[in-house]
């Protein structure tokens, strides 16, 4: 299907130059989905850690246990076999 460029003389189709570049600049951006998707979740991650590092202070409550259990999780997640694409959060206690 060719693409058009929209100018205010109406809709001037691409050259085959263009047509090739946009299709390298697509291939590119579908191939980069995986590294998107690894970094939203690593942020995600990363957001949950931050809410969470007052646990790991040495004056935290007796419930460490669970929630280094937790963390440990969070870290882990990198790991999981559907990575980036599917991921198993783990629960908070």
């Amino acid at each position: 299907m060719p693409r058009y460029h929209t100018t205010s003389n109406g809709n001037v189709p691409f050259t085959a130059e263009e047509e090739t570049a946009r299709d390298t600049e697509e291939a590119a951006w579908t191939a980069g989905a995986d590294d998107r998707a690894a970094a939203d979740a690593r942020q995600e991650r990363n957001n949950l850690l931050a809410a969470t590092d007052w646990t790991a202070m040495a004056d935290a409550p007796t419930q460490a246990t669970a929630m280094t259990t937790y963390r440990q999780a969070l870290r882990d997640i990198t790991s999981q076999s559907g990575w980036p694409t599917t991921i198993n959060w783990p629960t908070a206690p």
